[in-house]
């Protein structure tokens, strides 16, 4: 904020969202960074002055905006967030009005346009208004709770560890939980984004967590980044289960009532694969990114999605990765099975995961990649994105960041 995101440039990104999404008003969220109400200001104004009317969500998660988006049948949405990236940092998420994040194609229109300076500005008496959002996070709280057996929750009262770390999710995770019964321990509840810990949550950033799980005696932790998409997991023991694990705990409990097909990015965990192999399910990869997710599960007509970095993707709540979605159906496998979570997560397929990355020029990635295939002839080789290599038991993903001379791992 203030060098590579300035007003002007989320002014300017604005104003070529509004010249190219259908006719309509536009939902403005944002999560609770304090850079944020500075970006809002920017949006807002882009938006008014390109002739839109404006309904401004407040500090919301980014799956309630896409809910939100979706049932105002609105034009589309901004989520101003910078997801799980530190406090410095901030961004802007375009929604379609389906309520889900814009198709790469269509993003890559506004660029375009952004880039070219190709904004449709408005005459004095056409200038847009904002408009009353009431209760933002209402509907998004009846969607949750409609997709599990929410009686059956609340006959369990659960205690239930909620960091929230000054977040987006801190209202709406609270509220969720309250309404399934739970008993809660709200921790960084105020929405103002002075983060207790790095945001991202990984086992590092949460390892203070531990103690306070067993200090307050909670049955399950959760623990959402900034924008409340992304969950993180801890069992009553402040034993880190991980976000790998957040989408396979919601898969297994899924698959022993449903079944469709599922669809996850290259960059998760092979737990979901050997799920839906477990099930004799179709699965699907797809490339990194949520809108890739998407656009397969629609293709597929799949029953769930996600990435692997903590993001449950429910269609019948909205296509968007989605913290609350999470919580709802790993607290419904915990009552209809009588389980801690901990036993949950023993029953599923177990591996460990290393992140790392490589220095590496764009112009010598097709040949490193060649040369890995060859090297790792006995694995199944995949170009989807980047390159993966599965073995039967073990697998490997090599990808190109989209960003930095670097190669992921």
């Amino acid at each position: 904020v203030g060098q590579g995101l300035t007003p002007e440039v989320a002014l300017r990104y604005a104003a070529a969202f509004a010249r190219l999404a259908p006719a309509g008003p536009i939902v403005v969220g944002r999560d609770s960074r304090p850079s944020g109400l500075m970006v809002q200001e920017a949006v807002l104004a882009a938006l008014h002055a390109s002739g839109r009317n404006t309904c401004q969500a407040g500090i919301v998660p980014t799956p309630t905006l896409g809910v939100l988006v979706r049932k105002s049948q609105a034009a589309g949405g901004l989520m101003i967030s910078a997801s799980h990236n530190p406090a410095e940092y901030n961004g802007i998420k375009l929604f379609a009005p389906e309520g889900r994040v814009v198709p790469d194609a269509f993003g890559q229109q506004v660029l375009e346009s952004y880039r070219r300076g190709q904004f449709d500005w408005v005459r004095w008496n056409r200038i847009g208004a904002d408009q009353p959002c009431p209760d933002p996070i209402g509907p998004h709280l009846e969607a949750v709770q409609a997709v599990v057996d929410a009686q059956q929750i609340r006959s369990r009262s659960f205690k239930v560890l909620l960091d929230a770390n000054h977040g987006a999710g801190a209202e709406a995770g609270q509220r969720l939980l309250e309404a399934l019964g739970c008993q809660v321990v709200l921790v960084g509840g105020t929405p103002d984004g002075q983060f207790a810990h790095p945001p991202e949550p990984t086992a590092e950033n949460l390892a203070g967590l531990s103690p306070l799980v067993r200090q307050v005696g909670a049955d399950i932790a959760f623990a959402q980044d900034p924008d409340a998409d992304r969950l993180a997991i801890l069992d009553a023991t402040g034993r880190y289960l991980g976000e790998e694990a957040t989408l396979a705990l919601c898969v297994d409990h899924l698959l022993r009532t449903r079944q469709g097909p599922l669809v996850t990015n290259c960059a998760t965990s092979r737990m979901i694969e050997d799920l839906a192999r477990k099930y004799d399910i179709p699965f699907f990869r797809s490339p990194v990114g949520e809108s890739h997710v998407v656009d397969l599960m629609l293709a597929k007509d799949a029953l769930f999605g996600g990435e692997g970095n903590g993001g449950p993707i429910d269609p019948r709540v909205g296509y968007v990765r989605d913290s609350l979605v999470g919580m709802a159906l790993v607290l419904e496998a915990m009552a209809q099975t009588g389980l801690p979570v901990a036993a949950l997560a023993e029953q599923l397929p177990r591996y460990e995961i290393v992140k790392t990355k490589v220095p590496l020029e764009p112009g010598k990635v097709r040949e490193a990649l060649d040369r890995l295939e060859r090297h790792f002839s006995d694995a199944r080789a995949d170009r989807l994105d980047g390159l993966r290599l599965d073995w039967p038991d073990r697998w490997l993903l090599v990808r190109p960041s989209n960003t930095e001379p670097i190669c992921r791992i």
